[in-house]
Formats: structure tokens, C-alpha cells, sequence
């Protein structure tokens, strides 16, 4: 695959787009990072041919928006510092812990898991080096 990307964006559904927006809004400032679509159904934060973006929707066929078992967004971060931000910052715009920031495992992988106002599940995460004590 060479240095493509496969995922080009995710998507999650919304019941509440302008909660939704204001969510996503704070997650993409702190990435750097603004709205690249938006109309009245359908949002969507990154930057055209940088890292795979995310976008809030209302579904298309009208009906209800649900939350799916396992589904999981995951968001890289550099450091560990960033993984505690996101966390915080998710916290801050109405989102509900999953999960503190910190180290999982002895691979070195450092994460925080929460959900958004609509109750989908996301995580921000981080590589550092593994010290083989889980920290």
C-alpha cells in the first residue's frame, strides 16, 4: 500500500448536531485542526489530504442514531500529555469516561477512553517506550 492511507474518514452518528459539533469542535482544535464540511446534516473536521478526519452525521435515512457495540474510534496523539488533554478536553465539552488516561499493558501503549455526548466510543492514545512495569 505505500504510504497511503487507507482510512480517508470516519464517521459517527448524531441525533444532536450542533451538541455534536461543539464536541468534535474543542477535539479538532487541540489536533490543529478545523471543520472541512459542513452543512446541515453532516460535519466533518481534519484537513483535505492530511490524516484521516471525523465527521458527525445525521443520519441519512432519517431514522434514529445509535451507539454500535465495539465500535470504537481511536485518536494518535505524540505524547502522553496529549492523550490526558484530549481526555480532559472531552470531559469539559460533555463527553463520559471510559477509561482514565494511562498506561495499558507493557507495550509501551498509553490511552484514555471516552464517549461523546451520543454515547459513541472513542479513545485518544499514544506509543511511548515500555518499561516492562506497565508504565
Amino acid at each position: 500500500m505505500g504510504g497511503n492511507t487507507m482510512i480517508g474518514y470516519v464517521t459517527l452518528g448524531t441525533n444532536d448536531l450542533p451538541r455534536a459539533a461543539a464536541f468534535y469542535d474543542a477535539l479538532a482544535a487541540h489536533f490543529g485542526v478545523g471543520r472541512m464540511m459542513d452543512t446541515e446534516a453532516f460535519i466533518a473536521w481534519g484537513e483535505w489530504g492530511g490524516a484521516p478526519g471525523i465527521a458527525a452525521t445525521l443520519p441519512f435515512d432519517g431514522e434514529p442514531a445509535t451507539v454500535g457495540n465495539g465500535v470504537m474510534v481511536a485518536l494518535e496523539v505524540k505524547t502522553p500529555e496529549d492523550v490526558d488533554a484530549i481526555h480532559g478536553i472531552a470531559m469539559a465539552h460533555g463527553g463520559s469516561d471510559e477509561g482514565a488516561p494511562g498506561p495499558r499493558g507493557e507495550d509501551g501503549f498509553y490511552a484514555g477512553y471516552f464517549r461523546d455526548p451520543d454515547g459513541n466510543k472513542l479513545n485518544a492514545f499514544c506509543m511511548v517506550a515500555a518499561t516492562g512495569d506497565g508504565s
